[in-house]
């Protein structure tokens, strides 16, 4: 039996992956935790097999995090998951000491087979998304003004923060955060945060 903890900060898609992963004889969902220090401390506390963990979360992020569970116990296989592809996060996730890397929109059939290929010791990096996704977002030109705004959303700045701090009217702030949404084929508030953070990478 395969036992995993799952660490991600919204709790409809870790229900999501457990209801999933009772289909499944060999794999048994053990604890699941919000944050990074949570997660920590659940992993001391079960000692699974394969941890599952976001790379951006509240407290502690999924790297910090790997560098500790690793440290503690270097037996437990991590797995790295993200919503969007971050070359510079995914190479310090494997300087941590994760063994794979998944995208949240992977489908269950590959969120089972990294479980099972890490706990065998394997490695499993979501390569064929990545590159399709990277090679696409490559091709996005954001203006310098849009980039500058991304980054200030990435620090948790509201559009009137950053019409503050840039000196313009909220209602440019608006307009170019729609103009971000567009390119990026995001839709939502939550996403284009979510987005900016892990982006922040990239600047």
């Amino acid at each position: 039996m395969i036992t995993v903890v799952i660490a991600e900060d919204h709790q409809a898609l870790i229900d999501g992956i457990k209801l999933s992963l009772k289909m499944e004889k060999d794999i048994r969902v053990v604890g699941e935790a919000n944050d990074g220090e949570m997660l920590i401390e659940l992993v001391q506390d079960k000692r699974p097999d394969v941890v599952i963990t976001d790379i951006r979360m509240p407290k502690c992020d999924g790297i910090c995090a790997t560098k500790a569970i690793k440290a503690a116990f270097p037996q437990i296989k991590v797995i790295a998951f993200s919503m969007f592809d971050q070359p510079e996060a995914i190479q310090q996730m494997k300087e941590a000491g994760a063994s794979g890397y998944i995208m949240k929109n992977s489908s269950l059939d590959k969120v089972i087979k990294a479980i099972r290929t890490v706990a065998l010791n394997g490695t499993f990096f979501d390569d064929n998304s990545f590159e399709t996704n990277r090679s696409t977002k490559d091709n996005i030109i954001l203006s310098s003004r849009e980039k500058e705004i991304l980054r200030l959303i990435g620090e948790g700045k509201s559009s009137q923060d950053i019409a503050d701090h840039l000196c313009i009217s909220k209602n440019t702030v608006d307009s170019h955060r729609k103009n971000i949404l567009k390119k990026m084929s995001i839709y939502g508030k939550t996403d284009l945060i979510r987005f900016a953070v892990e982006r922040k990478y990239d600047f």
